[in-house]
């Protein structure tokens, strides 16, 4: 296993439980329709993952696009939502032959961390021309450098015993650091960024930006950035 996308496309161990996987997408989603404009909106999740509870977010916009750089993962997301006449589902490659302008909310989630820089800029320029002038990017779960496994491992712990299933959480703890999610995160490592570090990147692909209050998901100590295109001579 060599990257971040063949680990996801496996069958890994991320998730403590079904419980766990299910609660997981289920937070995500209730936060991401938080950040819906209007119902009439056209939302693009950048690197969306199994998406679960996706048709929960596609109640509350005209269009969600999921764009899943994993073959397997976007195999299984077609199957599941062939029958949804408001989801449609892209590899990443399609997102460069869109329509420049055309989508009102970008979410990025839980992404940046396992691309290099490289990697990271181009999505932000691919993002950057899809955004409508009056379109707003959310880029959320985003590690920062001083904050350290430990902390990740409490918010899950804290998630699981809200939710019953701690013994569960306890349990994956274990089988993920003897499974290859922890030797490709020694491996291949993670990126973590400061508040200025993001800043400044989304400032240099043209976004102006504020730090959200809150982080998507249950990780209070991860950061999540909402950004407007920065509109020539506005």
């Amino acid at each position: 296993m060599d990257d971040w996308i063949d680990y996801y496309d496996s069958t890994h161990t991320i998730y403590a439980s079904k419980l766990h996987r299910d609660l997981h997408f289920q937070v995500i989603a209730r936060d991401i329709v938080s950040y819906i404009p209007s119902p009439d909106a056209v939302v693009l999740d950048y690197s969306c993952g199994e998406a679960l509870s996706a048709a929960k977010v596609a109640e509350s916009c005209m269009t969600l696009i999921l764009a899943e750089p994993a073959p397997g993962v976007r195999g299984r997301l077609i199957a599941r939502f062939a029958p949804s006449t408001k989801i449609r589902v892209r590899a990443l490659d399609e997102l460069r032959s869109m329509q420049e302008g055309s989508i009102d909310l970008v979410i990025m989630n839980s992404v940046a961390q396992y691309m290099t820089e490289t990697e990271f800029d181009a999505a932000l320029a691919v993002i950057r021309r899809l955004l409508k002038p009056s379109g707003k990017f959310v880029l959320g779960d985003i590690l920062r450098p001083e904050v350290g496994m430990a902390r990740d491992v409490l918010a899950l712990l804290i998630f699981a015993g809200r939710n019953g299933f701690l013994k569960d959480a306890l349990v994956g703890l274990v089988a993920t650091a003897l499974s290859d999610y922890r030797q490709l995160r020694t491996k291949v490592g993670l990126q973590r960024y400061s508040e200025a570090d993001i800043m400044a990147k989304l400032g240099k692909t043209g976004f102006s930006a504020v730090r959200a209050p809150k982080n998507i998901g249950y990780n209070p100590w991860r950061m999540t950035f909402v950004a407007r295109p920065v509109v020539s001579g506005a």
